[in-house]
């Protein structure tokens, strides 16, 4: 059962696949005139033929199929006219039934005949004394387009015989070139070469060539060993496996044209060292070699063998320049020698200092990566500075800390210095050099962007006969400064400043920093430079905008030199300020805005009035403490008095005080709260008491103190009351812008006295008590005059009793 389930399985895979043939059969068959390979350019017709097709035919090209017009040639037949073909194409039949038959279809070929093979060449590679190997190339011309086959004949001809000829099949090498190679021995003088090419379209033969082998003879390509090097000569082994007549040895530095060894000779074993010699220290050469028969054809080259000469002493001084940072400072720079005047690989640089009364100042080693080193200031010292590798130190670039004129020739400073830029960033500085300059004269032209001359000094060289020289890495929209300097003998002549050189220049993009102090009714304004990458060239000028109470403008131009600027007389008001910074190319952006405010101007006079007279009150009130002062001073204000002293007993106060024991009293005083207008007396009330033993009131017996608001100290009161005791009143009045009140002095008891009839022996104790009463005077100074206290005396005073001697007035106190 289960084998013939089996076999149903197979039947009927069978019969499918038996259909799927059936339906997958080919409907027609197709073909051409001209073949499936045909010429290009050339014309003919391709065909189908159909097999019992009832529906539609057609005919189609290349992919994707593309419908074309047909001719029926009969029932079954059908076909299309190609004309001038061009390329490659495909050609295809279909009949349009159901179910649907595979069409047929036919690729063509189109491409040229081949061309006759030229320029054949053949050469003879020996590789020993046994044998050798022909290599010919030849050029089969244009291509066709079409698979082509290259068949290389040769006959040989040794001393006795001829062989050949020999076919050797050729192999393509690029469009329109073939070669062929065969193995030859020693014995074979000449050689007959000739190429057959041929293609489906037809075949082309080339001429005979005839070769003498000796006279295509090359040796095998020369093996280099590892040169061994001096400072000035490599050696170099040569390993041939055929003895040759030449051998040539060429080498070059690093970028440099092949130079040959001037002492080619003819070898004599297959193994020699040569020399290269005239080399240049510490550099890397590259060597190679080939070699020739006495006849024939110059070896390939070998492969390049490469080496390092060795070190010596650097044979040439640095070029050096300074830059004197400040009169106590000085910076010295060197450009970095190259390979050449190196002679090495530097491994530091020396800079020494000498003087000419003390000698060697000092010596430092400096790092080779360094390019400059700063130093204290020297007069008339000569600085020095070394390249030191591995082998020594080069010969010492001098340069004196002072420049001083030639005196035998004088030399002008460079004149009519002209600066002109150029498309590549690049500027030329030219000048007009003197006839009278040395013949050893130098110039030396530095520059550096502005500001920043310690950090980016560059310079340039040049001799005597040169009046031009081209500054090189100039940075777009950056100012640049410099100098043309004349040299002689090491010392400077003179020099040429230039400025303002820019290679590219746009507006500021920011404005410059702003600081404002305001000084009375002026203001100073200083300001810092834009930063570089913000200027956008050569700054020209800078504009500082004043804004009046945000109405009024003004702006002041200033020099691009300047950092600061004082705007003078402003008046009482509000105001903004803000600058711009303008070049060539125009003004930029306003910077900072900073606002200020100018004051009233305040009266300076009454202050300073103050100022003096508050130190000196303050010393008078100090120098009343001294009782020997006082004493003093009214010894000197006797001497200013009159001849004539009337006697204060016969004044008439006196005479209504005893009378009446009532008075009015004119009291003038010295505070500053009353004006002289004021006319209206202080009027001092008097009271009698009922009488006394002692109410006897004589004017050469009383002291008048009429202090008022003091009272005195009862220990000061004296035994007999001269005068009865009285409510003292005195009122004040002010006149004043800022009050117009009275004061009024509280009541007090005070005891008045006319003339003290103390005697001189209690002076000491009267003087300890003054000194108290002055203390608590303190306390109501306006009303205090210390200048009009009496001296006192024993008994009474009389114009007899009073002799003054003015002659101890400046006598010092005991």
């Amino acid at each position: 059962m289960a084998t013939m389930s089996r076999t149903w399985t197979i039947f009927t895979a069978l019969a499918v696949l038996a259909v799927q043939i059936c339906n997958g059969r080919k409907s027609c068959a197709i073909w051409s005139s001209a073949g499936s390979v045909v010429q290009r350019g050339s014309s003919f017709k391709v065909y189908c033929t159909f097999n019992n097709c009832k529906c539609q035919r057609s005919m189609y090209s290349d992919h994707p199929p593309k419908l074309q017009r047909h001719i029926e040639l009969n029932s079954t037949t059908i076909y299309f006219r190609v004309a001038n073909i061009t390329k490659n194409r495909t050609y295809s039949c279909q009949c349009k039934c159901s179910p649907a038959l595979d069409p047929c279809g036919l690729d063509f070929s189109a491409g040229y005949l081949p061309e006759r093979p030229k320029n054949i060449s053949c050469i003879y590679n020996v590789k020993d004394h046994e044998r050798g190997v022909v290599f010919c190339t030849w050029n089969r011309g244009r291509d066709t387009f079409l698979r082509n086959n290259s068949d290389l004949w040769v006959k040989t001809v040794s001393k006795n015989r001829t062989d050949g000829p020999l076919l050797y099949k050729g192999s393509t090498k690029g469009t329109g070139l073939s070669s062929a190679s065969f193995n030859v021995s020693s014995s074979v003088q000449l050689i007959s070469v000739w190429v057959k090419v041929h293609n489906p379209l037809g075949s082309a033969v080339s001429i005979t060539v005839n070769y003498t082998l000796s006279d295509i003879a090359m040796p095998s390509t020369p093996v280099l060993g590892q040169p061994g090097c001096s400072s000035r000569e490599c050696i170099i082994k040569v390993e041939q496996s055929v003895r040759t007549q030449h051998l040539e040895i060429q080498y070059r530095a690093e970028a440099s044209t092949w130079t040959s060894s001037p002492d080619s000779v003819v070898q004599t074993s297959l193994v020699q060292d040569r020399s290269i010699s005239s080399l240049e220290p510490y550099t890397v050469y590259h060597f190679r070699a080939r070699s020739k028969f006495s006849t024939g054809l110059w070896s390939q080259w070998s492969a390049n063998m490469s080496s390092w000469t060795q070190e010596e002493a650097p044979a040439k001084e640095l070029d050096v320049w300074y830059a004197a940072a400040a009169s106590d400072f000085m910076r010295v720079y060197w450009k970095e020698p190259n390979i050449s005047t190196a002679r090495g690989r530097i491994i530091e640089y020396k800079v020494g200092v000498d003087s000419q009364k003390s000698g060697l100042v000092f010596l430092a080693n400096v790092s080779a990566d360094d390019r400059n080193y700063s130093f204290q200031f020297c007069a008339d010292c000569e600085v020095k500075v070394w390249a030191c590798n591995s082998k020594g130190p080069s010969p010492p670039a001098r340069i004196t800390t002072h420049h001083t004129k030639v005196k035998v020739q004088q030399l002008q400073p460079p004149q009519d210095v002209q600066v002109n830029t150029t498309d590549n960033h690049s500027v030329t500085i030219s000048w007009r050099k003197h006839d009278t300059a040395p013949l050893r004269a130098v110039h030396v032209v530095e520059w550096y962007p502005e500001g920043h001359k310690l950090e980016e000094l560059r310079w340039v060289r040049l001799g005597r006969n040169e009046n031009r020289a081209v500054l090189t890495g100039i940075k777009p929209f950056e100012c640049y400064e410099g100098a043309v300097h004349v040299f002689y003998n090491e010392s400077s002549v003179s020099r040429t400043r230039f400025t303002g050189v820019a290679t590219l220049t746009s507006a500021p993009a920011a404005g410059p920093s702003v600081q404002e102090t305001v000084e009375g009714n002026h203001v100073r304004v200083t300001w810092t430079e834009i930063p570089r990458g913000q200027r956008g060239g050569c700054v020209t000028t800078y504009t500082i905008y004043l804004e009046i109470d945000s109405k009024q403008q003004q702006h002041f131009s200033i020099a691009a030199s300047e950092r600061m600027h004082i705007i003078k007389d402003l008046s009482p008001a509000g105001y903004s300020l803000w600058m711009t910074a303008s070049t060539a190319e125009g003004e930029g952006r306003a910077g900072q805005k900073v606002n200020f405010f100018i004051q009233q101007e305040t009266q300076l006079y009454p202050l300073v009035l103050c100022t003096v007279v508050t130190p000196i009150v303050l010393l008078l009130i100090c120098l009343s403490h001294s009782s020997a002062v006082k004493q003093r001073f009214w010894v000197y204000f006797q001497c200013l008095m009159p001849d004539v002293v009337p006697d204060p007993a016969n004044s008439k106060w006196a005479k209504e005080c005893t009378q009446e024991g009532k008075m009015n009293l004119h009291l003038q005083l010295s505070n500053s709260s009353v004006t002289e207008e004021e006319d209206e007396p202080i009027l001092v009330n008097v009271e009698e008491l009922p009488k006394q033993s002692s109410d006897v009131c004589t004017p050469a017996d009383v002291s008048s103190r009429l202090l008022p608001q003091t009272s005195l100290s009862p220990e000061t009161e004296p035994a007999t009351v001269l005068y009865p005791l009285t409510n003292y009143i005195k009122s004040f009045s002010h006149d004043s812008d800022s009050s117009d009140h009275t004061q009024t002095s509280l009541d007090t008891n005070t005891t008045v006295d006319y003339i003290s009839s103390h005697g001189l022996g209690n002076m000491e104790e009267e003087e300890e008590e003054e000194e108290e009463e002055f203390a608590e005077m303190l306390g109501f100074f306006p009303s205090h005059n210390i200048f009009i206290e009496p001296m006192e005396f024993g008994g009474k005073l009389t114009l007899s009793a009073v002799k003054i001697d003015c002659s101890d007035f400046f006598l010092s106190e005991q």
